[in-house]
């Protein structure tokens, strides 16, 4: 750390703002914190949801970020197994109670009395940050620009996956950080994927195709076979009744984000003959545990974008429109 006190962030004071460049103080890790130098920080479409007021309990004034790759700088009280410069990633999940029926059960994901980075603690888009140890992830060396999807669109992928089961067919709806992650685990497992993206573009449509998807279409189009599968990241709720049409007898769809638009109505016929409609919520720790291992073996390639730290709203803008192929990246 240097002998300043001081740190860049860039800092949400109020829902529907621009995110605001200032200098704050540099934080303190507490008994069971660390302190991390931000390396990278990925930039997720529910960091939009929560400017946008969308999610409606931030911690104000807030530094967003929750996909955050850095080194340790300083330890607080009863750390250990953690050295001063271990590269480590901060995911959403930031701490959990450990009490509660969820956690006592493996479903920390849904704890009653959580604590979520760039959401109710702050996260990744400044020049540090503190997180909880027992919730970060060791990272092996390498590119931080890269591994930084990994925490939050990589995740959140894979759980929705796992949701899937064994689903050979599997339908993607929204082909944007999430899915060029998954998509590469998926075709590493054997399965074909089927890729829908906004109408129009063809653009995502042949990113799709080059990561291995067989057929790629706008969303309005029919799937070209029934899907055993169909993982939703885009958050429009009128992707849900589509996504039925497009499922085989007993498929599932799986709604992989925080945050949807309402689902519009539909025929219990579409539902019936044993359809699945579940959402995902966060992740867990042993998500993480699974994951990183799987995405090396299947050596996952990110496609990224990377922005300094003071153009954040730009990188929020270009995830918005979806100007960008894969993830966008801020670096302090």
């Amino acid at each position: 750390m240097s002998g300043s006190d001081q740190m860049r962030a860039m800092v949400l004071e109020r829902a529907g703002q621009r995110l605001v460049s200032k200098r704050v103080h540099i934080p303190r890790p507490q008994a069971g914190q660390v302190l991390i130098r931000v390396l990278a920080c990925g930039v997720c479409r529910t960091d939009l949801h929560i400017l946008d007021g969308e999610l409606t309990e931030p911690a104000l004034p807030l530094i967003p970020g929750h996909e955050v790759v850095g080194e340790i700088a300083a330890l607080g009280t009863d750390v250990l197994g953690l050295p001063i410069g271990t590269r480590v990633g901060v995911p959403w999940l930031g701490h959990t109670c450990g009490t509660c029926a969820f956690c006592q059960s493996a479903q920390e994901n849904l704890c009653d009395l959580p604590l979520f980075t760039g959401y109710t603690i702050n996260g990744g888009y400044a020049e540090y940050c503190i997180a909880h140890t027992d919730f970060v992830f060791p990272l092996p060396r390498g590119d931080p620009v890269s591994q930084a999807p990994l925490l939050c669109a990589g995740l959140i992928g894979y759980r929705s996956l796992t949701k899937a089961g064994t689903a050979r067919r599997l339908g993607i709806y929204g082909f944007g950080a999430a899915a060029h992650i998954l998509a590469q685990i998926a075709r590493w497992q054997g399965r074909d994927i089927y890729a829908f993206t906004r109408d129009g573009d063809t653009q995502a449509q042949d990113f799709a195709r080059a990561l291995g998807a067989v057929w790629a279409g706008g969303s309005s189009a029919p799937s070209p076979v029934a899907l055993d599968a169909a993982l939703i990241f885009a958050p429009i709720g009128s992707l849900v009744p589509k996504a039925l049409k497009d499922l085989r007898k007993g498929g599932i769809v799986v709604c992989g984000g925080i945050h949807m638009s309402d689902i519009p109505a539909f025929p219990y016929a579409d539902l019936w003959q044993e359809r699945q409609i579940v959402s995902v919520a966060n992740l867990t720790r042993a998500d993480g545990e699974a994951f990183f291992p799987l995405a090396e073996q299947a050596q996952v390639k990110t496609e990224t974008t990377a922005y300094p730290l003071d153009r954040a709203n730009q990188a929020l803008d270009d995830v918005r429109t979806g100007h960008l192929q894969g993830a966008a990246v801020l670096l302090p």
